[in-house]
């Protein structure tokens, strides 16, 4: 769940929440209770990716035979046969 910054226009009380993507903004302070909350807006988290060959580890083509790679064919392979 992303964390959301809000600040209060009339009384300037700042604080973030974790709040789901699909929740309502929120609209009264938590502080003051007046109507004046606005959400504000942020570089958000993004998405990381962390570690090392992550296109090769999780969505690139693997064949399936190590040996056609080198020669083309491969014996223990059905469709080459």
């Amino acid at each position: 769940m992303p964390t959301y910054q809000y600040e209060c226009d009339g009384c300037g009380h700042t604080f973030d929440i974790l709040q789901s993507i699909v929740d309502k903004k929120l609209r009264t302070c938590p502080k003051c209770k007046e109507d004046t909350l606005y959400r504000l807006v942020g570089t958000g988290s993004g998405i990381i990716f962390k570690g090392s060959g992550f296109y090769e580890t999780d969505y690139k083509n693997k064949p399936s035979c190590p040996a056609k790679e080198d020669s083309g064919k491969c014996a223990a392979c059905p469709a080459s046969k």
